[in-house]
């Protein structure tokens, strides 16, 4: 049974659509990753998957309980952050964390529970300070401590890495990595950092204009990404016709010249160079290129919304 099930989910406001007719299941041990822009719906639909929010249509489970507002039955297994990271900013760390340790019920005692999630977010040298005194990263590292505290089933994080220097966006990243691999947590995050998340996701939904464009395994994105052979010559024109007249399909490259992106072409490109040096059009340029993964993003998003706006 999927970890998360949302069937035909929208949420509106009056004339606002921000989330429009998604779906998507989530298995045990997968860290999945809804990537998009800002204000792209993914915070509106993590807020229906916490019931924060009732959706317009459509139903939402979690761990094989429907998320309504009287059933409260998943949520001692769940754990979340989702938006700004908040705190109790007159309390010190440990004595936040000790009060969502209360608040959670933890059985046995409650002091192990918080050393333990202090060391393993980094912040034994913050522990004592209060939380008003604590920077933007630091109070990331609080509200991940306060989702993890009751060693979760599932985690949903929006946006987990903000404020984080480079060097603690590694160590989240491990650490979520960590508790999917060793101990199965299902960790369903939002982003808008795309080479962060193909870092981390095992699977990535990309959404925009609050619609699920589709979704990709993250090992294999790189398969989808575009290449083409880059050629100039000192007549593009008369290039055209010799190539198409050989059974290429050239077309107009965006920065000038022409691109093939045949098979053949990309596999013997040394071909397409000798076809057009016995044309007395030697190339100027012949270069093999592969689009990187923010360009695949934009491509999709304009792909897709252009197709059905027309």
């Amino acid at each position: 049974m999927p970890v998360i099930e949302v069937d035909g989910v929208a949420k509106r406001y009056r004339d606002v659509t921000a989330v429009d007719d998604v779906s998507l299941h989530v298995e045990q041990g997968q860290i999945y990753a809804l990537l998009g822009l800002n204000g792209a719906g993914k915070t509106t639909l993590i807020r229906m998957l916490l019931g924060m929010i009732a959706p317009t249509a459509g139903s939402v489970s979690v761990l094989g309980a429907a998320v309504t507002s009287g059933d409260r039955s998943a949520w001692a297994r769940v754990g979340y952050l989702v938006e700004a990271p908040v705190a109790y900013p007159e309390l010190t760390v440990r004595e936040n964390l000790h009060l969502i340790a209360r608040l959670r019920r933890l059985p046995g005692s409650a002091k192990e529970a918080v050393d333990d999630v202090i060391e393993r977010l980094a912040l034994t040298p913050y522990a004592d300070r209060r939380a008003r005194t604590l920077s933007m990263g630091n109070l990331e590292r609080l509200a991940l401590a306060k989702a993890l505290i009751h060693t979760p089933d599932l985690l949903i994080l929006d946006e987990p890495v903000n404020g984080l220097d480079p060097a603690g966006v590694v160590e989240i990243r491990t650490l979520l990595a960590g508790l999917a691999r060793q101990h199965g947590t299902t960790v369903l995050l939002s982003s808008h950092l795309l080479t962060e998340v193909t870092r981390l996701a095992t699977r990535i939904g990309i959404i925009h204009h609050g619609r699920l464009l589709g979704e990709h395994h993250a090992d294999g994105l790189e398969q989808q990404l575009e290449r083409h052979l880059n050629i100039t010559t000192r007549d593009d024109a008369k290039a055209h016709e010799v190539l198409h007249a050989h059974g290429y399909h050239p077309g107009p490259a965006p920065g000038g010249g022409l691109h093939l992106t045949d098979e053949h072409a990309l596999a013997r490109p040394e071909e397409v160079a000798t076809v057009l040096v016995q044309a007395g059009l030697p190339p100027t340029k012949l270069l093999i290129e592969e689009e990187d993964l923010e360009t695949y993003f934009l491509r999709i998003i304009g792909q897709r919304i252009g197709a059905g706006d027309a």
